[in-house]
């Protein structure tokens, strides 16, 4: 009786122990996500009762937050906008449009992708190089261009008169606190409570910060100490601060504690906050403190 040679049955058992390891540790295999061929993996979490898309040019509300793999979360947010043609395979806009109205999902998209090419900007020090982004994404409304456009222009005729009357509440405001009034309504007035060092906050920078958004009267309506949980941003990064936040912070440096008082131009506007906590035509006031400021590589 001719004796099968060992080395046909070793290699037999190497290549089920390579596809094994392959199988096991493909990003193909992520738990519980789907692969699709734009390279996005995909994960449903809720689908919405309604069957309304979202398509290109469509008007979105949306909770979105922005994590690392292992779900650390380091941004989160209500906003609203205009869902564009996706410009390359793979981008942050082909995750919206595999959604309807009311769904909820999870998406991990190629985080070098979106710096460089959505964001512009360089990759934060916590993401490593050819790694993952996980998108999380809860679809609040879905309006077509046209109607979102119909109701805001009916809606702004109804407060039109808003506008003179936030004038007026914040020169009041600010006229308590002799602070001289400028009728710019690109103007951000800023009180430092501390003086800070170097460095500097410039475009590309990972800043981490605590901030407390009052209204002009005191009420407080967003906290990080609250949450105990300060805030990252990548100076110069879109969606996350409002304007006249962004260009305030964009001229701290490390270690400053100061208080802004932003109009309404450039904070929430004419609409108010999406979340509709925040009033059209409010001005608001943020305490910001920088507490770390990382230099971009350049």
């Amino acid at each position: 009786m001719t004796q099968k040679p060992l080395f046909s049955y070793t290699f037999f058992l190497l290549s089920i122990v390579t596809s094994f390891l392959i199988t096991c540790c493909s990003p193909n295999t992520y738990n519980g996500y789907t692969l699709k061929q734009n390279g996005i993996y995909f994960q449903l979490h809720k689908f919405g009762d309604s069957d309304i898309p979202v398509t290109e040019n469509s008007v979105v509300t949306f909770h979105i937050s922005y994590a690392t793999p292992d779900d650390s979360i380091f941004f989160e947010a209500i906003r609203r906008a205009k869902i564009e043609k996706p410009p390359f395979q793979g981008s942050i806009e082909e995750c919206f449009l595999m959604l309807n109205e009311g769904d909820s999902a999870s998406f991990l998209i190629n985080a070098d992708l979106f710096y460089h090419k959505t964001l512009q900007q360089p990759l934060p020090p916590f993401l490593p190089n050819n790694s993952y982004l996980k998108v999380n994404l809860q679809i609040i409304s879905v309006k077509s261009l046209e109607i979102y456009e119909q109701e805001k222009k009916e809606f702004l005729a109804w407060i039109e008169d808003f506008g003179e009357y936030e004038k007026a509440v914040l020169k009041k405001y600010l006229k308590k606190r002799n602070i001289p009034y400028d009728p710019n309504d690109t103007a951000v007035y800023k009180i430092q409570v501390n003086k800070g060092n170097n460095p500097c906050i410039q475009y590309g920078d990972t800043v981490i910060m605590h901030y407390e958004g009052y209204f002009l009267n005191g009420k407080l309506f967003d906290s990080t100490r609250k949450r105990k949980e300060p805030f990252l941003w990548i100076a110069g990064t879109e969606w996350q601060l409002i304007k006249g936040l962004e260009k305030a912070v964009l001229a701290m440096c490390n270690g400053e504690k100061s208080i802004f008082i932003i109009p309404s131009a450039l904070a929430f506007g004419k609409t108010g906050s999406s979340t509709g906590i925040i009033p059209p035509y409010t001005s608001v006031v943020f305490e910001v403190e920088i507490i770390y400021v990382g230099k971009a590589n350049l």
